[in-house]
């Protein structure tokens, strides 16, 4: 076996010291059979396997045989080969005299019990010693000489009758139903018992965990259940040429020699199934515990180890398996024998380095499942200890809580590092996962040992509530905390600290957060400052100082100082019942504030004769609240101004970030006004839709707008002269915002002289939302007035009017003097320093409108080069309502804005073959190779232009001539009308 192990002298086990602890039985991690086996059946049949795998052609006979018996028997033994690879291996007739110590028990760190303690000698009244191995582990088995010669003489009758054959390539427990009869054992009970526990093995091994799994049609499945089933009532006639035994013959074999891989074998798989084969295996390696000493290790266990080993062909065990089966056995054992062998906890931590090893070159699953299972197990137990280790150990138990950390720490490091894929992805530092697990334990016992101080302080407390001068309870668990933390430094974190640097810093962050929730909710109920809050908030104060102060030395050498473990300590004092009511008082105000807001708003009329201002009463009035809660917060009688003002300002900025978004709600946007551009389509040669502009004129325009425009419900709250009120009074907003800050920090400064300064110059712009609202409303309800005049109530004369039918007839004046309308109404109600970014707006989106008439206006709209001239005259007339000879905007802002529409104009001037030439040249450019064959659709552009090829292709399907006709039917088959 190989070993990675830690030396350890002989005389450091504490067994004799240690008390012994309530024995527990651990459930087995290798899994339930689930055919009723016992313990001491497993066991005996595991001997049986044992004593088969270990016969030797050149060893001496296994028990004593008579004369006649051995003349017929020795000629078979000598041609059976059960295993020619061991024949230099340790022997069953070994004489133990010739025995060396244990070089195992030194490698695992078990004393040796070579020689005996005082008073340990053998009475004469107690059975001798065994002399031989083999008789060794007779007795370790608990097998009694009548049994295990029993168990002999089958395996020679079975050598005899089976010639050649190896121990792998039989079914024992099948051989030895055959073997005997009633008369071999001491009554008929003894003989059903024995035959029962065969079958049962035969059942666990070849139908509940078989290795290679047993298919549903296979109908020896259901011959061996019924066998096994009417042996129960019966007992099953044995005799060689019983007619059962022959049928139970060719049921087992036909199950145990399936095919494994493919591939044909002589090897028999009937105890070589998990969970069984491990179960057996188990069985086998307690037998290396000293069956008068149930702690201890025999010292023969070297030789007894390679001898079980012998086993591995018939279980289907290797060294992997053996590993962590072994570190198994030594816990249970720690555990089954009440915990006072420690030696055993540190031979079972030592064992699984050699698993560790097994885990990292192996991806078998199978074992891997084992593997998890096992680690679970022993996890499970270590960390019922240690998840609250204030229970479980102390001042004179520290040796076991250190070897019990170890293994905990060895088998969660398993678990992570050699099992977890998501760990071995991100490939963390071993480190990691001691320190985890160790802040784990440190947090949950420490808390469970406050929750135990805080039940005493209240038990204090309430036996002490009559009498005079009785400390409060934050008071007494202060004190107590105090303590708790001193004994974690000196006794606790000592240990811990192996494994992690920072124990005792853990340990006392974790207390500082505990005793903080509570003096947490103490402050919450609190209303004044009584002398006995004062009391609970000085010991307070002195806890905290303790506390930090132990994690200030435990962090020393720390790379950050002990940064990290101060920032898990937040100071108690940092906030005080005097905070706590100026926060809610500024709450109060503010919630008040945002409820004026929800019920004013309702009422709102934005009526524009309200104030020679134009904007909204509303707006005067929260202004009006804003400013005398200013002035109330800085007459509070608190010493924290500076420090609560950002609170106050926070929620005043969402209070009136929430009214400018109440004032804007509702009104629309941009895209709210935009027409469904309709589809595509080409024009009717030498028509001008006259027949079509006539049937237009005679329904209502309100019919046309509903089926092209984006509209809203008609409230009176939305109209032109209500949209500029809107806008006037974010604007006035917007500039009152500066004065309210500048009266913040005269405030601050007059409250804080001596800093003052530092204070203006830091203070900052603190009502940013409120001012970026107000930049976004405005821009926002620009865009919905000036798209809404255009789209919606400009509609009847620019999208239903202008061009459709004939050019000439149908000319921008219409629009033009409405637009002027609207534009005076405009001026009477938006305040003068809006009017010029309104005024570009709608600017913007009348030029916008004129575009999209000529380039998006549906098959009632056709144009010639011939209109070309009516088109730029009518353009120019429309950029001159907003030049006005002066009074108007700057020539330079309108000139930029009509440099797009100018451009397109262009195209309309340019005759139909150059204008499909251009619109070839542009399409293959936009789309390369692909356009050879056949020109793609190009997609509408976010903005017309001159070189688009969309803009080009827009104006010759309004183009009113053959050639664009021909064009648009050959390349793209568009419809002359929709």
């Amino acid at each position: 076996m190989s070993i990675l192990f830690r030396d350890r002298g002989v005389g450091e086990s504490k067994r004799e010291m240690a008390p012994r602890l309530p024995v527990e039985d651990l459930a087995s991690p290798f899994g339930e059979l689930g055919c009723n086996l016992s313990d001491a059946e497993l066991r005996e049949t595991a001997y049986e396997i044992f004593v088969g795998a270990n016969r030797s052609s050149g060893g001496k006979q296994l028990t004593y045989i008579s004369l006649s018996e051995r003349v017929i028997i020795e000629k078979a033994e000598k041609s059976l080969s059960l295993s020619p690879s061991l024949s230099g291996s340790p022997s069953l007739q070994r004489s133990l005299t010739s025995t060396a110590a244990s070089k195992m028990k030194k490698a695992l760190g078990l004393k040796s019990s070579s020689k005996k303690s005082p008073g340990k000698e053998s009475s004469p009244s107690k059975s001798k010693k065994p002399a031989t191995i083999g008789e060794l582990m007779r007795v370790q088995m608990q097998v009694s000489e009548q049994t295990d010669s029993r168990v002999r003489r089958a395996l020679l009758r079975i050598a005899a009758g089976q010639l050649g054959r190896t121990i792998e390539s039989i079914v024992l427990p099948l051989e030895l139903l055959q073997q005997f009869k009633a008369s071999d054992f001491p009554d008929h009970e003894a003989y059903e018992a024995w035959q029962a526990r065969n079958l049962k093995v035969l059942e666990a091994g070849l139908l509940l965990h078989s290795s290679l799994p047993v298919e549903k049609s296979n109908t020896s499945v259901q011959r061996l259940r019924q066998i096994i089933r009417g042996a129960s009532e019966r007992p099953i006639e044995t005799g060689r040429n019983s007619e059962s035994m022959q049928v139970l013959r060719t049921t087992v074999m036909s199950l145990a020699c399936r095919q494994f891989d493919g591939f044909a074998s002589e090897m028999c798989h009937w105890a070589d199934g998990y969970p069984l084969n491990l179960r057996l295996y188990q069985m086998l390696l307690e037998a290396c515990f000293d069956s008068n000493d149930e702690t201890s290790v025999i010292e023969e266990v070297d030789e007894v180890i390679e001898l079980i080993k012998k086993t591995w062909v018939v279980l289907g065990v290797n060294q992997m398996l053996h590993n962590l089966c072994f570190s198994w056995v030594l816990f249970n054992r720690y555990v089954a024998t009440g915990q006072v062998e420690h030696d055993l906890l540190t031979a079972a931590d030592t064992q699984l380095a050699e698993v560790a090893k097994d885990a990292k070159a192996t991806k078998d699953p199978v074992y891997a499942r084992i593997l998890s299972s096992t680690l679970n197990s022993i996890m499970n137990w270590v960390e019922k200890r240690l998840l609250a280790y204030h229970e479980t150990f102390h001042k004179g138990n520290m040796g076991s809580m250190e070897n019990i950390v170890s293994l905990g720490v060895s088998a969660a490091r398993l678990m992570v590092e050699d099992i977890s894929y998501e760990y071995r992805r991100k490939r963390k530092e071993e480190v990691d996962v001691a320190r985890n697990k160790i802040e784990t334990y440190i947090r949950s016992s420490l808390r469970t040992a406050f929750a135990q101080r805080m039940e005493k302080a209240d038990s204090t407390r309430r036996s002490a509530r009559n009498q005079p001068n009785s400390s409060p309870r934050l008071y007494i668990l202060a004190n107590d905390i105090g303590e708790l933390a001193s004994m974690e430094k000196s006794v606790f974190s000592p240990v811990l600290k192996k494994w992690h640097p920072f124990a005792a810093g853990v340990a006392v962050a974790t207390l500082h957060a505990c005793y903080g929730s509570e003096l947490k909710q103490f402050k919450a109920s609190l209303s004044d400052l009584t002398p006995e809050n004062v009391q609970i908030l000085k010991a307070a104060d002195k806890l905290e100082k303790d506390l930090v102060l132990i994690a200030v030395e435990d962090s020393v050498d720390s790379d950050d100082g002990g940064k990290a473990i101060i920032r898990e300590m937040p100071p108690y004092e940092a906030e005080t019942k005097v905070a706590d009511l100026a926060r809610s008082w500024i709450k109060t105000r503010v919630d008040t504030l945002k409820g004026w807001i929800d019920r004013n708003l309702q009422q709102e009329a934005w009526n524009p004769r309200a104030n020679n201002e134009n904007f909204t009463p509303s707006c005067v009035e929260v202004l009006r609240l804003i400013d005398e809660t200013l002035n109330a917060f800085f007459q509070l009688p608190i010493p924290m101004h500076q420090a609560l003002l950002p609170d106050l300002v926070t929620g005043l900025d969402r209070g009136l970030q929430h009214y400018i978004f109440k004032a804007k709600s509702g009104c629309g946007t941009r895209n709210t006004y935009i027409p469904t551009l309709p589809a595509l389509t080409r024009c009717t040669t030498g028509s001008k839709f006259h027949g079509v502009f006539r049937k237009k004129e005679k329904l209502p325009n309100s019919q046309k707008r509903k089926s092209q425009v984006g509209s809203l419900n008609g409230d009176d709250s939305f109209g032109m002269p209500q949209l500029c009120v809107r806008i006037n009074t974010l604007y006035h907003i917007r500039t009152q915002v500066d004065s309210l800050e500048k009266k913040m920090v005269n405030c601050v400064r007059d409250l804080e002289s001596s800093h003052g300064d530092n204070i203006a110059n830091g203070f900052g712009n603190k009502l940013e939302l409120s001012l970026a609202a107000c930049q976004e409303g405005i821009q926002q309800l620009c865009e919905a007035l000036s798209y809404k005049l255009i789209f919606h109530d400009l509609s009847h004369v620019l999208w239903d009017g202008l061009y459709v039918g004939d050019v000439a007839s149908t000319r921008i004046e219409s629009f033009r003097q409405e637009l002027d309308s609207n534009l005076e109404i405009l001026f009477n109600n938006v305040t003068e320093r809006m009017r010029t970014h309104v005024v570009k707006s709608v600017m913007k989106a009348s030029f916008e409108g004129f575009l999209l008439v000529l380039l998006a206006g549906g098959p009632s709209r056709a144009f010639s080069c011939n209109d070309s001239q009516i088109i730029e005259d009518d353009f120019t007339m429309l950029r001159a309502v907003y030049v006005c000879g002066g009074d108007g905007l700057p020539e330079e802002i309108v000139e930029k804005a009509a440099t797009t529409a100018r451009n397109v104009l262009l195209l309309f001037r340019t005759d139909t073959e150059s204008l499909i030439e251009r619109f070839r040249r542009m399409t293959l450019e936009m789309f390369g190779s692909a356009a050879k064959s056949k020109l793609p659709l190009p997609p509408t552009p976010g903005q017309w232009s001159p070189t688009e090829p969309n803009t080009i292709l827009r104006v010759l399907c309004y183009r009113n001539d053959e050639a664009a006709s021909k064009f648009l039917k050959k390349t793209y088959n568009l419809p002359k009308k929709l």
